[in-house]
């Protein structure tokens, strides 16, 4: 297929369907061998991937370059570990909605634009209809599950700022493979402690996670963002909680109500109308990947 700012788009699409429908098999691996475990899977086999990829060199970097490479290993492992960990107690859709509320948040302090404060709070009222807060539901989600839902979205808001910066200090991915080494070294303490737990099954899901939730969508979206303005990307990538809830419909069988409909409904709206305005430069929640203006992470979308 000829890829041109016409196909461009249904590259991201694809993308995007491929990170949520990772995060469904994810959450059929996580009761098995752990949220850690899990991680640990799809760090593992990804980390592989690109450092074979990237070939990064360790020699000729400061200090500093290095203390924000490993801040942004850390958090990168912190928004995986916490987001896989919310998947035991919530529906994917659910976990994805209210995770989106911290790139989102960043994205509209950062643009500064009372419309884009607004659609935060409407994005709020969105995550508070689907979490069930204004009805007798409330109870049906543990408040944990929630609790690592948010703590993912909060990560992966400093996952953003500091790809960036690693972006400016490392050249190509370098700074991306050398974090991707940082977090699976940070996860592999408790990660290896479901090792006994594992079976071949587990392995092979690990890998078939990693490349849908990693390989393929970094490899559609890098093509696609060559013929793709940001303000589209943005506007696509604000799908990722209503696809999430489908592929937890398909994948899992879960159904989600008509008042969560309504507020994942309202969050994308939101979204598209927060990283829809957002300009090359400013930060939204396009992955910024080291080695590109507004490459997406090809490992770490939550998901």
């Amino acid at each position: 297929m000829r890829v041109d700012h016409r196909t461009a788009p249904l590259l991201v699409l694809v993308g995007v369907v491929s990170v949520q429908f990772g995060g469904a098999f994810a959450a059929t691996l996580v009761p098995r061998i752990g949220a850690t475990g899990s991680v640990l899977l799809r760090l593992l086999f990804a980390t592989a991937i690109l450092y074979a990829v990237a070939r990064p060199s360790w020699r000729g970097h400061s200090r500093s370059d290095w203390v924000t490479v490993v801040l942004f290993g850390l958090a990168l492992a912190a928004m995986n570990t916490t987001f896989y960990a919310s998947l035991a107690f919530l529906p994917i859709g659910v976990a994805v909605t209210i995770e989106f509320l911290g790139p989102l948040t960043l994205a509209a302090v950062l643009s500064r634009r009372p419309r884009d404060l607004l659609a935060v709070l409407a994005a709020g009222l969105g995550v508070a209809l689907v979490s069930g807060a204004f009805d007798n539901a409330w109870d049906r989600f543990d408040k944990v599950g929630i609790a690592f839902a948010a703590t993912a979205g909060a990560m992966w808001a400093a996952y953003i700022v500091l790809s960036q910066r690693t972006g400016r200090a490392f050249p190509g991915l370098d700074g991306l493979a050398l974090a991707l080494v940082v977090s699976t070294a940070a996860v592999a303490p408790l990660g290896l402690t479901t090792v006994d737990r594992w079976t071949w099954q587990d392995v092979a899901l690990g890998l078939g996670i990693a490349v849908l939730s990693s390989v393929l969508p970094y490899s559609l979206e890098l093509v696609a963002l060559r013929h793709l303005a940001q303000r589209v990307f943005g506007v696509l990538l604000s799908l990722e909680p209503a696809v999430a809830a489908v592929a937890g419909f398909v994948v899992l069988s879960q159904v989600l109500d008509a008042s969560q409909i309504a507020g994942m409904a309202l969050v994308v709206v939101a979204s598209a109308i927060v990283l829809g305005s957002q300009r090359g430069g400013q930060g939204g929640v396009a992955k910024q990947a080291p080695g590109g203006p507004t490459a997406p992470d090809p490992t770490i979308a939550p998901g």
